[in-house]
């Protein structure tokens, strides 16, 4: 899930407290098997390692409009379902985006 850092100090207080219980909702429906938030973006480092140098850096490691701000992980019997339960996540409507991806299984 995706949004512009800071959205929700533009939220009023019902709708954040909204946008917070629908979040909840997602991670309670049966179909879905993990979620977090994420902490701000400021506090991300990226690592790489380059020449066989570990090297580090504050903050995410693309500069975005948007940023990864959580994430759910669903069981979906296909694409249809994974989208119907992308569109009920408020950051899908509040500016942001949902993005959905396979799990690679080995």
């Amino acid at each position: 899930m995706y949004t512009e850092p800071g959205h929700e100090e533009t939220l009023s207080e019902v709708e954040r407290e909204a946008a917070y219980a629908e979040y909840l909702a997602l991670a309670d429906d049966p179909r879905c098997v993990g979620a977090g938030q994420l902490q701000s973006a400021e506090t991300a480092t990226s690592v790489r390692v380059a020449g066989g140098r570990t090297l580090m850096t504050d903050g995410p490691f693309a500069d975005t409009k948007e940023v990864l701000g959580g994430f759910c992980l669903i069981e979906a019997a296909d694409l249809d379902e994974a989208i119907e339960m992308a569109s009920r996540g408020p950051a899908a409507r509040l500016g942001g985006a949902v993005e959905i991806r396979l799990v690679v299984r080995r």
